[in-house]
This record gives structure tokens, C-alpha cells and sequence, in this order.
């Protein structure tokens, strides 16, 4: 096995685009929804990066490339289809040890991006390695049919009863076969139907009284949801 899964905390860490077109733009919104703070070089910018720039959400500095950019980064991703350029961005990130990733270059990145499918926290992960990225997109495409948004919901639920059960100072190591249970009492399902009523019949029956799915997917909410 090449690469080494491995899923990665990018919160508040300064990350650099290099290339303001189509594929730079995709780069910068899933670093964004991740909370990493980002900066875009590039002489040309998509009217989407134009807007984020506008609006504070990133930084975008119109010039071309400098080695210098690299400085202070933890990630660096190449997005541009000028080759020699790529091999700069590739060469300057690991001379200082950073994170690097070329876009359709697997040859030269330290890590590869997989094709993602995202429901809420739910997240699966799809790599071919860099050998297909086509196929990689197919298998994307067919698991988000199979996979929708009640996988996201039915962690928050499970989440929010983690922490419920913490609070009440139960140890993690019993928090398994109850988790377990609800899992067995077809939780998915029903979150997916969206049949409250049965939902707070499992959890009381599994996890006792004071347990109920509106109460606890209100206070998995983080403030400003």
C-alpha cells in the first residue's frame, strides 16, 4: 500500500492555492468548508474566487508564483497547467517539509486528494492510488445514490447521545454496546423516515429516560448553525 490513509485536521492552518482557474476554485472551496485560512496566487482568478477574495474569505494575490509563497504554509496544492511551474511548487514545498499536492500529478505530490462523498460528518473516501481518477469519480457518483443525507444526521445523533452520556460521567468503554443496540434496532432507518416517535421509544428503551431525538439534535447544533 503507497499512500498512508490519514484524515486530516486543516482548522486554522494556513493553506496556499497556486492557480486561479476551475480546478483551483474546487481546491479552495473544500479547503474553506474544512476551516483552513487560504491564500490563491494567481495572475488570473475565477469570478468565484473574485467573490471569496471580496468578501474576506480568502486572500488572493494577482501576480505570479514566488518560491517565497511556500513560507509559513502547511499545506501547499498546485492547480495550474503550466508543468515546470507545478515542479517549482512541488520543489519549494519539499525543501522545508510541507504538505504538497499537484493537481493530476501524483508523481509529484507528497499525498493525493481522494474523490469524496460528504453527508454532514459522514464522510467516505475513494482512492485509486492516482492510477483513475475517472473511475474514482464513477465510484463517487454510484455511492452518493447509495448513501444519503441520513448517514450525516444519524451521526449527529450519535454525537449529541456521546456527549449526553459523557456528561453523566458513564464510562466510554459501556458506551459500545449501546451504540451497538440502536444500531441493531435499525436507527438508520428510522432517522431516514423520519419517525421521531419510534427513534424516542429505541432510546429510551436502550439508553433510558431523557433521551429524545429533537431535544438531543438541538444541542448537537453548534452555535451559529
Amino acid at each position: 500500500m503507497r499512500y498512508y490513509p490519514v484524515n486530516l485536521d486543516i482548522r486554522e492552518r494556513a493553506c496556499l492555492v497556486v492557480g486561479g482557474g476551475g480546478v483551483g476554485a474546487r481546491k479552495v472551496d473544500t479547503l474553506l468548508k474544512c476551516g483552513a485560512i487560504v491564500t490563491v496566487v494567481s495572475p488570473e482568478a475565477t469570478s468565484s474566487l473574485d467573490r471569496l477574495a471580496e468578501e474576506g474569505a480568502i486572500v488572493l494575490e494577482r501576480r505570479e508564483y514566488r518560491s517565497s509563497d511556500v513560507k509559513g504554509q502547511f499545506l501547499v496544492i498546485g492547480a495550474t497547467d503550466d508543468e515546470d511551474l507545478n515542479r517549482q511548487i512541488h520543489a519549494d514545498a519539499e525543501r522545508i517539509g510541507l504538505l504538497c499536492n499537484i493537481a493530476d500529478r501524483p508523481e509529484i505530490c507528497n499525498f493525493i486528494l481522494p474523490a469524496i462523498v460528504r453527508r454532514g460528518d459522514f464522510m467516505l473516501a475513494i482512492s485509486t492510488a492516482g492510477k483513475s481518477p475517472a473511475f474514482a469519480k464513477h465510484m463517487r457518483q454510484r455511492l452518493e445514490a447509495q448513501f444519503g443525507p441520513e448517514y450525516g444526521k444519524l451521526l449527529d445523533l450519535m454525537g449529541a447521545i456521546r456527549q449526553k452520556l459523557l456528561a453523566e460521567a458513564h464510562e466510554p468503554e459501556a458506551h459500545k454496546p449501546l451504540f451497538e443496540r440502536l444500531i441493531a434496532g435499525d436507527l438508520l432507518e428510522l432517522v431516514k423516515t423520519g419517525e421521531k416517535d419510534r427513534i424516542d421509544r429505541l432510546l429510551e428503551e436502550v439508553l433510558g429516560p431523557g433521551y429524545r431525538y429533537d431535544q438531543l439534535m438541538t444541542a448537537d447544533r453548534q452555535p451559529g448553525e
